[in-house]
């Protein structure tokens, strides 16, 4: 054979292919879940002191901004089981009895009038037999059964009524069985009870441990019309028939005594066969001691104005037990639980397709969550954010900085070149002073182009002007070595200063880590005393509740962090709420007092004076309102030439990373705050 018939052949088995419809599930063609939005949130929570897992659960709860949560979707559970209770009664087949009587009589009374040919007395005593008749409905149609009709028509109503219950019984049992049994005739009746046989037949052998698959086959077989969610094995028709009994005989538990014995003395009539009864209850009997762990107890009132007949009613019950699972499910309260547990086939029945779809959604973004390195689970076995959700979150609050610095004044423009600068790609027109490296390709193109324009000959050469130089774009290389004190005294988690100081600390962090690797940056938290802190580690710090503001023994961190890098400019950012009430003491030991002693302050002062002398730039970020603590900052920040800045909470983040940039940029000069004046409005200013 030929390759040319061969690849003919294959191509032909390629044009047979048959693609059908698309039967749900999760789009293979959809966009992966964007976990930005719910990355932010979590790391919100997890900046408040709250774990990941618990972060994780709390928005899945909320939901997103264009996403409806499980609170949303529990919440239209909770509405859809109410509607069910307040809609609906428990007297409609009793109902529909007695209007099949009432109608019967009627038209027997009608007959019994107008027949003249009737003897008086025969029509005496019927008249006198329909008066006699008791109230209860159940006893009406026992006496009735032995009457003899005069009326066809009230005959055939009578006879819808022993109709109406056989079916009713039925469809409690096995559902849409009241439909399809409507008009039944004497061989459908006969199909019914030998339908019942094979299955108590078939439940009895599996109850034994005795039936075999080849006894299901042959019963699904003969009887599977009757069973159109076409169970697969016995089991499966076991679990589908327990439900469905269970929820009628929660149906039975919640009516009345009266209700009950009324239905009981009815359901004798049903299709005028005993035996049906019979088969009915051995079943239930059957499918009690096979399946005990259905909810075979329970009730519920319903009082509305809608009567539901036994099928439907049973159906309604089937309803409330798949919301009261789903309400379970969307609590994830249980030990374990996870999304996945979610049943969307329910929710997609009970709420529509919409509401399936939002939890898919949410199932995919827990997954993704889990899956995509966000989140790992440590060896205490609880989540914890992984390094690469830590940038991502530090990238977000970098988001959100620059658009509070957009519009206002932004880094010098620092025209630096050589081994200290690298090129950014970027060009610019050369000015007076320039020393950066020309670009050679845009010179000349804005030389022809400028040529060309004024209709020169290009061919013949051209000649370059001072307007037509461009020079490579540089940024500067100082290298910086940062620390970063930031208050974890009580105040700050009293106040509502703690996230805003964690959200700074990582939108530095991720500026430093991404955009200037060369720098230094060292976090070092005080309160009663200082720590050197990864920003892990600060990010999941819970809100410390012991008094003390040790800036003594933050920087004396701090100097020692310079001192390791004496080639670096130095920068020296606090984030305080308070004055110093701490120091440590040649001991170790630490001291407290407030209001603040003078060796406190005296020790803490002391340090600072260090830092100067080491050329760290400093900048304090005053949080609070404090009139005494405006004063000592001022003065504290005058000494050593530093700037003050007093940020609403929002601003926090911007104004540090300002700081930093400015500092940086200037090469140490003490003048760099000037470009940032007027940045932050009130309380920017410098000391020099």
């Amino acid at each position: 054979m030929s390759s040319a018939t061969t690849v003919v052949r294959a191509n032909r088995r390629l044009l047979r292919a048959r693609y059908g419809r698309y039967d749900g599930g999760p789009d293979p063609l959809a966009a992966p879940v964007d976990l930005t939005e719910a990355l932010d949130a979590i790391g919100e929570e997890v900046m408040a002191g709250s774990s990941p897992e618990r972060a994780m659960r709390e928005f899945l709860r909320r939901g997103g901004a264009d996403r409806a949560g499980l609170d949303d979707l529990a919440r239209r559970v909770a509405e859809r089981r109410r509607d069910l209770t307040r809609k609906h009664n428990l007297d409609g087949t009793l109902q529909q009895v007695k209007e099949l009587l009432e109608k019967a009589v009627l038209a027997e009374r009608k007959q019994l009038a107008r027949d003249t040919e009737m003897d008086d007395g025969d029509r005496m005593l019927a008249e006198m037999q329909l008066d006699a008749l008791p109230a209860s409905p159940a006893a009406a149609v026992s006496e009735l059964g032995a009457y003899d009709w005069k009326s066809s028509e009230a005959r055939a109503d009578f006879e819808k009524i022993k109709d109406l219950l056989g079916r009713e019984m039925l469809d409690q049992r096995f559902a849409g069985m009241k439909d399809a049994l409507e008009n039944a005739t004497d061989e459908d009746r006969a199909a019914i009870t030998d339908m019942m046989t094979d299955l108590n037949a078939l439940l009895d052998a599996h109850a034994r441990g005795e039936d075999t698959p080849e006894q299901f086959d042959e019963f699904m077989r003969k009887h599977g019309d009757y069973f159109p969610d076409n169970p697969t094995t016995i089991d499966e028709l076991l679990d589908s028939l327990a439900q469905r009994a269970a929820a009628a005989q929660r149906m039975r538990n919640s009516m009345s005594q009266e209700q009950r014995d009324e239905l009981d003395a009815l359901a004798q009539q049903a299709f005028g066969s005993p035996q049906l009864m019979q088969s009915l209850s051995q079943l239930d009997g059957t499918l009690r001691a096979l399946r005990p762990g259905e909810n075979w107890g329970g009730s519920e009132q319903l009082d509305g104005q809608q009567g539901l007949g036994l099928g439907d009613g049973t159906g309604v019950f089937q309803d409330i037990a798949e919301l009261d699972a789903l309400s379970d499910q969307l609590s994830q309260s249980y030990d374990g639980s996870r999304m996945d547990d979610l049943d969307l086939d329910a929710l997609s029945r009970q709420l529509g397709d919409e509401a399936a779809v939002d939890a898919r959604t949410l199932q995919q973004l827990e997954k993704a969550l889990r899956d995509s390195g966000t989140l790992k689970r440590g060896s205490d076995g609880q989540l914890k954010l992984t390094p690469k959700a830590m940038r991502q979150l530090g990238k977000a609050l970098l988001r959100d900085v620059a658009g509070r610095l957009s519009g206002r004044q932004g880094n010098r423009d620092l025209r630096q070149a050589g081994a200290a600068g690298e090129r950014s790609g970027a060009t610019r027109e050369w000015a007076f002073g320039d020393t950066e490296a020309w670009d050679v390709t845009r010179t000349i193109t804005n030389a022809l182009t400028r040529t060309a324009g004024e209709g020169g000959d290009t061919t013949a050469g051209i000649r370059i002007e001072i307007g037509d130089v461009e020079v490579q774009e540089t940024e500067a290389r100082t290298q910086a070595c940062v620390a970063l004190l930031v208050d974890t005294s009580f105040s700050m988690a009293m106040d509502g200063r703690w996230v805003p100081m964690k959200r700074t600390a990582l939108a530095l962090h991720s500026l430093i880590t991404s955009r200037f690797r060369g720098d230094d940056l060292q976090l070092i938290a005080f309160g009663r005393h200082a720590e050197v802190m990864d920003i892990e580690q600060l990010t999941g710090l819970d809100a410390q509740y012991d008094k003390g503001t040790n800036l003594h023994h933050a920087l004396l961190l701090a100097n020692r962090h310079f001192r390791k890098h004496p080639n670096a400019q130095p920068v020296l950012l606090i984030v305080t709420d308070g004055e110093p009430t701490s120091h440590l003491e040649a001991s170790g030991d630490v001291f407290f007092s407030y209001p603040p002693h003078p060796v406190t302050v005296a020790v803490a002062v002391r340090e600072l004076d260090n830092s100067m002398r080491l050329g760290a730039q400093t900048t304090f970020f005053r949080l609070g309102e404090d009139p005494g603590l405006a004063r000592f900052i001022d003065s504290m920040a005058k000494r050593v030439g530093g700037r003050v800045v007093a940020p609403e909470l929002d601003d926090l983040g911007a104004a540090v990373v300002s700081s930093y940039l400015g500092s940086r940029g200037s090469g140490g000069s003490a003048g760099a705050g000037e470009d940032f004046d007027g940045m932050f409005g009130r309380g920017w200013g410098r000391w020099g």
